[in-house]
C-alpha cells in the first residue's frame, strides 16, 4: 500500500514538472510573439503569467522535500526527485527571462522598428525545440535524446554573436539606434539564457538516467572516478 501511495505520489510530481514547462513554453512563445509583432498587450500577457509560474515553483519544491523526507527513496528514484528539483529552479529561471524579453517589447513597441528580427526568433524556435525534447527525455528516460539537447545549445550560442555584431553595426552607424540597439542585445541574451536554463535540465535528465554527470565535461575530466574530500 505504501508503495502504491509511493507511486501515485512520483506521477504526481511528473504532473506538475510536465505542467510548469507547458507554462513554460507558453510564455516563450507570447513574449517572442510580442516582440516580432510590436504587441504590448501579448508582452502584459506574459507579465501577468508570471505569478503562476512562481506559484507552481513553490508546489513542486515542496513535493519533492516531502518525498525526500517521507519516503527517504535511493537509486533512480532518489535521482529523479533531486533532478525535478533542478529543473523546476531551471524553468522558473527561464519565465524570469520571458518576463525580461515582454518588458523590452514593450518598450520597443512605442518605439520605430530598429531592423527586422531574424536571428532572435530563431534562437527561440530553437530553445523551445530543445526545451520539448527535454520533457520528451523526462518522460522516456531517454538520456540519448537529452544528451542531443546539449550540443543544440551551439547554434543558440552562434546565433546570439551573429546577432550582437549586426545589432552592434546599426549603432555604431547612428547613435540614436544606441538604446533600441542595446534592449535588443539584452533579448538576444536573455533566449541565449533560456537555452543555458535548457542544457542544464538535459544534463540533469542524463544525470537521472545514467548516474553519469556531464556538466562542465565532467565525463572527460581527469578528475572523474577519483574519491574527493
Amino acid at each position: 500500500m505504501m508503495e502504491r501511495h509511493f507511486d501515485d505520489e512520483l506521477k504526481e510530481l511528473k504532473k506538475n514538472i510536465l505542467k510548469m514547462q507547458t507554462l513554460v513554453d507558453e510564455a516563450i512563445t507570447k513574449s517572442i510573439k510580442s516582440l516580432v509583432e510590436r504587441d504590448g498587450e501579448l508582452a502584459e500577457e506574459v507579465l501577468n503569467s508570471d505569478d503562476v509560474i512562481d506559484l507552481l515553483e513553490i508546489v513542486i519544491d515542496k513535493q519533492c522535500l516531502e518525498l525526500l523526507a517521507k519516503r527517504q527513496p535511493v537509486a533512480v528514484d532518489l535521482r529523479f526527485i533531486t533532478s525535478v528539483q533542478k529543473i523546476n529552479s531551471d524553468l522558473e529561471r527561464i519565465g524570469d527571462l520571458c518576463i525580461n524579453v515582454a518588458n523590452a517589447s514593450k518598450y520597443l513597441a512605442k518605439h520605430p522598428q530598429l531592423k527586422p528580427l531574424i536571428d532572435i526568433p530563431q534562437m527561440a524556435d530553437i530553445t523551445r525545440s530543445m526545451l520539448k525534447d527535454t520533457m520528451l527525455a523526462l518522460v522516456d528516460r531517454d538520456s540519448k535524446l537529452a544528451r542531443k539537447v546539449v550540443k543544440q545549445d551551439e547554434e543558440v550560442d552562434r546565433l546570439y554573436v551573429q546577432n550582437f555584431r549586426e545589432i552592434l553595426s546599426y549603432m555604431l552607424e547612428d547613435n540614436k539606434n544606441i538604446k533600441r540597439g542595446i534592449r535588443l542585445i539584452l533579448t538576444g541574451k536573455h533566449i541565449e539564457r533560456m537555452a543555458d536554463h535548457v542544457q542544464n535540465i538535459a544534463e540533469d535528465i542524463v544525470y537521472m538516467v545514467e548516474a553519469t554527470t556531464i556538466k562542465h565535461h565532467y565525463e572527460e575530466s581527469p578528475m572523474k572516478g577519483e574519491d574527493t574530500e
